[in-house]
Order: structure tokens, then sequence, then C-alpha cells
């Protein structure tokens, strides 16, 4: 068992190492790349797993709502710990509601569970993403204008590749191949530029990010661990859904906490500690499910 998990993780791993140390080396701007990752590569790798044939769209509605209720419960409980720590809300709750399961949660999938679980991935990832542009928007800036939330590529992928679904559409073979090719280019792309961002943390709240760390993580895992008692998922997305909840914070909570200037030191503390925790926790969940 001990060599299985290590054969899951150390991948995934060892690309974000390789990105820390590039980025220590050569302190490059990947914000183009990272540009090219969320509006192009990502938003392939989303339509060509929903419109991939093998995806029926019945068969994960009931995981859809395990992910939204791991985010929206892991809300409700970090909302009055941040209240006791005197943390202002829209600072904590955010990170501890949106976990990483874009970066870390889509390779972690496939290694532990194979290609076959891509579209369970991406579904999580999708609701996780939806609300994050939706709810997580709203509460770190209440004036912000939700309604666009349809011009993010990722969701414009998303809506897309669930009509291709749902209407049974017929992609044409050469250009599903290429939506394809392109990707998967996004995975490891994900992951060095995690292993960048890295290089940037911010640990001078080295209390609030273990804080963060350890509370994202637990809160995810009690939530998941409900909705395998509650409703009646299949052992695969039962163990999808245990590694999702144990995700950690979602480095797109940084990008928002700079956007809206809210603090982006303390929130880089916690998404920043939470990624580097997840060293323990995420084999944790990998142990409980493999």
């Amino acid at each position: 068992m001990f060599l299985r998990i290590v054969a899951v993780i150390f991948p995934v791993f060892a690309v974000v190492a390789l990105g820390y140390w590039y980025g220590r080396v050569k302190n490059p701007d990947m914000k183009f790349a990272n540009q090219l990752n969320m509006e192009i590569f990502v938003p392939a790798l989303v339509f060509s797993a929903l419109a991939s044939k093998s995806f029926e769209i019945e068969s994960y509605w009931l995981l859809a709502v395990g992910g939204a209720i791991v985010v929206l419960g892991s809300g409700l409980l970090a909302w009055p710990i941040g209240r006791l720590l005197g943390i202002e809300s829209r600072i904590f709750v955010p990170p501890m509601m949106f976990n990483n399961s874009g970066n870390m949660g889509l390779p972690l999938a496939i290694l532990a569970f194979g290609e076959e679980a891509l579209p369970a991935a991406v579904m999580l990832f999708l609701v996780g993403n939806t609300l994050h542009y939706s709810l997580g928007t709203w509460m770190m800036s209440p004036n912000a204008r939700i309604l666009m939330l349809w011009k993010e590529p990722v969701i414009a992928a998303s809506i897309a590749g669930l009509l291709v679904s749902v209407l049974k559409i017929e992609v044409w073979a050469p250009l599903y191949f290429a939506i394809d090719m392109v990707g998967d280019v996004s995975i490891p792309l994900l992951l060095f530029s995690l292993g960048v961002r890295l290089t940037q943390a911010d640990f001078s709240d080295v209390k609030l990010g273990v804080i963060g760390g350890v509370l994202c993580p637990l809160t995810g895992l009690i939530f998941a661990a409900l909705c395998v008692w509650l409703l009646p998922l299949s052992p695969e997305h039962t163990a999808m859904l245990i590694v999702f909840g144990a995700l950690p914070p979602a480095v797109l909570s940084f990008v928002f906490a700079e956007k809206y200037g809210l603090q982006p030191q303390r929130v880089a503390s916690l998404v920043m500690m939470g990624n580097l925790m997840s060293l323990i926790f995420v084999p944790m969940a990998l142990y409980w499910v493999l």
C-alpha cells in the first residue's frame, strides 16, 4: 500500500518540485503561460472529457451534488471558526471552501484511478470552479459582475461539452483528437505553475497558514464522509469524493484576494501552507480509498 501511494503522489509532487526549482533559478513570468492554460488548454481538457462518447451525464449528477455539499459545508464550518480567530470572513472562508481541484485534483485522479476517472474529476473541478467564480467572487466582492460568469472559457467549454453529451452530437473524430491533444498540455502545466507559484509564497503568518492547512482538508473530509453515508455513490465516485475533500486550498483564492485587495499576504499564507501540508493529508485520503 505504501508503495502504491508513493507511486500516485510522486509524479504530482515531482512536477511541482521541478516548477519550484525552475522558479527559484530562473524566476520566470508565468502570467502568459497561466493565461494560455486557463483560456485554451484547460477548457480543451474539460470539453474533451465531457464530449467523450463514454461520458453520460446522468451517471455523474450525484457526484456533482456531493462535490457541492463538500464545498458549501466546508464554508459553513469555516465561518464560525474564522469568527473565533478574529479573521474577516471574506479572507478566511473562501480558501477553506474552494480546494485545488484543478492543479492537484485532476492529476491525482488520473494517477490514482486511471484515465477513466477523468470525467468524474472534471465534474468535481467544474462544480468547485463554478461555485468559486460565482459564490466565491460574490463573497469577496459583493459588487462583482457574477452574470459574466459564462464568459469564462472553462465555463463556456463545460456548457459546450455538456450540450454535446446531452444532445448526442457526433464530434468529427480528427477535431476531437486535436482538442484532446491540446487538453493534454493542461495537467503538467497546472502542476508546474503551482511549483513556480510556491516560490512566491508568503509565510509571514505561519500560524494562520497551519490552521488553514489543517482545516481545509479536515472540513472537506467531514462532508465527503457525510455524502458517502447519505448518497448512493458508486465505489469509484466515493473514492473520488474523498480525495476531493482532502485537497488543499485553491491558488485561485490568492488570485482573487489580489484582485479585490483583501490582504493577499494572509491569503497567500493560507493557500501556500495548505498546499505544502497536502503532503500529509492527500496520502491519508489515498490510504483510505486505495
